[in-house]
């Protein structure tokens, strides 16, 4: 697949799958003998572990480290293991986080809500998110 197939297919910029592949998020892309990059299977495959985990809000660095013990072998199972538990762990208490967020923003589309109906704003229940404020 050419560049611009591959960009259409996973909707991501030309550009951006220039830079994973420069980043080292996906190892060098296979080329033709003219030099033009011919996304094989195994490409793809990379590539769509590296949208993945940065859609999962994955630093690249990690991405990278990932990538850089995978190509090392069996040997860096432990470390791969490590690595994306440690993410994981990251994204729970994003998860964690997203999810209180939600909680306040409901409650005070609810408040505001009654408020269209009733044409009165009170403030009735407590605080549901330590980082907001009423009003």
């Amino acid at each position: 697949m050419t560049i611009k197939q591959v960009s259409e297919k996973y909707g991501v910029s030309q550009d951006t799958l220039r830079y994973y592949e420069k980043a080292g998020l996906v190892p060098e892309v296979t080329r033709t003998a003219s030099g033009i990059r011919d996304y094989q299977q195994t490409d793809l495959n990379w590539l769509e572990l590296a949208l993945c985990m940065r859609n999962a809000g994955l630093p690249v660095n990690v991405i990278v480290e990932y990538r850089r013990l995978y190509q090392q072998g069996d040997s860096t199972i432990p470390q791969r293991l490590k690595l994306l538990t440690d993410q994981r762990e990251d994204l729970l208490a994003m998860q964690e986080q997203i999810t209180q967020t939600l909680e306040r923003l409901n409650y005070k589309i609810s408040v505001y809500e009654r408020a269209v109906e009733t044409g009165e704003l009170s403030w009735d229940e407590p605080v549901k998110c330590s980082a907001c404020a009423d009003g």
